[in-house]
């Protein structure tokens, strides 16, 4: 049998139409009782009676068949750390060079149906009804809920948050917002604890997050009375959290979204000089429709004002920017604009 790496092109003999499971079990009891013991008590107990009527099942394993899957479990580990530590692009050049581009294909797909895997258990919240689950996670820690609601889709938890007490729908999107990573392992752990309780009442390495815009996009389908009362109460508290999360709810691009008649109250509510500035940082199908909403003359006046600034800091730009932002969103708190759309409305003459 080759070494992987050995440079004979050869890849060693995989076994053949065996299930993960039958693996699985294959490798506990090549590993040794006392060890077999020590992985066995890290599973969860759905896994533990699975692996357990498999090894019931197991008869006279070769020493062959023993070594292979042995082998095929370090490759596996090794494609694993070679995906931490290096990323996609960088483990498949590697496991290319060492096994070989078909092997290399099937070792990542195998480690990332793995990683989907323990990440996914909490994403099967999302088929729950959203206002047993929003009871549910009401008694919960706030972290644990934040965690949850990072699995849904901002629809789905945006239900489930209607369903908190306020005082869990205040921490729990400050804990959403400042969540930067988790781990698999803690997410199955709160999963196996609530598909349990959900039983019970009747219903069936670490991972970049970004939790303002999670916030932002859950808050926006929220009803806007409730969503302002949940901001103001984080405003108390951490004004800072509670900017960025407005900032990241609408944001100046986002105006070229918004009904014209609200494009032409906003820039009649703006100096012209800073609109010149704003504008220097927007892309163009935005500008055209600040343009539309003016007059010829104004457009021309404003084209002439942004080209005499000159160079501009970006600065300045996102600085001059947010104050529009803030002047749009005080017109909307006056009830004269509206900036945001619900999802198939529309504006009617």
């Amino acid at each position: 049998m080759a070494e992987p790496g050995d440079g004979s092109g050869t890849t060693p003999r995989r076994p053949i139409g065996l299930s993960g499971l039958r693996k699985a079990a294959v490798l506990l009891v090549a590993v040794g009782e006392e060890l077999a013991k020590q992985i066995l008590r890290t599973l969860p107990e759905t896994d533990v009676q699975r692996l357990s009527e498999e090894l019931a099942d197991l008869r006279d394993v070769s020493p062959e068949l023993s070594s292979q899957i042995i082998e095929e479990f370090w490759e596996l580990l090794e494609t694993q750390n070679f995906m931490v530590h290096g990323g996609f692009d960088y483990a498949s050049r590697l496991l290319v060079e060492t096994f070989g581009q078909e092997r290399a294909e099937d070792l990542l797909m195998l480690v990332r149906r793995s990683q989907e895997a323990a990440q996914g258990n909490l994403a099967k919240l999302q088929r729950t009804d959203p206002q047993q689950l929003g009871k549910l996670l009401d008694t919960e820690h706030p972290q644990t809920i934040a965690l949850v609601l990072a699995h849904l889709d901002p629809k789905r938890a945006s239900m489930v948050l209607d369903n908190l007490s306020e005082e869990h729908k205040v921490i729990s999107i400050q804990r959403l917002a400042e969540m930067r990573q988790f781990s698999p392992e803690m997410a199955q752990k709160v999963a196996q604890i609530l598909h349990r309780r959900l039983e019970n009442v009747g219903d069936t390495k670490r991972k970049s997050y970004s939790g303002f815009k999670a916030v932002a996009d859950l808050l926006n389908r929220l009803n806007p009375e409730q969503a302002k009362k949940i901001l103001e109460s984080i405003e108390e508290s951490q004004p800072e959290l509670a900017l960025s999360i407005r900032n990241l709810m609408f944001t100046f691009e986002d105006l070229v979204t918004v009904p014209p008649a609200t494009i032409r109250e906003v820039v009649a509510g703006v100096d012209k000089r800073q609109l010149a500035l704003a504008l220097r940082g927007a892309n163009d199908e935005l500008r055209a429709q600040i343009f539309k909403s003016m007059s010829s003359r104004a457009v021309d006046m404003l084209k002439e004002d942004m080209e005499v600034l000159g160079p501009v800091r970006s600065r300045e730009v996102a600085q001059a920017q947010q104050e529009i932002l803030n002047v749009a969103r005080q017109l909307e708190a006056e009830g004269k604009v509206v900036l945001k759309l619900e999802t198939g409305d529309e504006m009617l003459a």
